[in-house]
């Protein structure tokens, strides 16, 4: 029998059981609302002058597949 993957149990159990520091969680936090917001605007942006989405670099498929991530709430 092959033992490649005698090593393997032990890395398992230690991926699920990651742990994060307050500082890392709060630097998540902080790039999911930035995310949430660029979207938010990107909304706004398109509603009120479909013509700027062009100017930032997106063209309107990206625009919409960005303005579908947000919660359905906020659609």
């Amino acid at each position: 029998m092959n033992d490649t993957f005698a090593s393997i149990p032990h890395l398992v159990g230690q991926a699920s059981r990651r742990r994060y520091s307050l500082k890392s969680l709060r630097g998540m936090i902080a790039t999911r609302r930035e995310q949430i917001r660029f979207r938010w605007d990107l909304k706004r942006i398109s509603e009120a002058n479909p013509h700027l989405i062009d100017d930032i670099g997106l063209t309107k498929e990206q625009a919409e597949k960005e303005i579908a991530k947000l919660p359905f709430w906020q659609r």
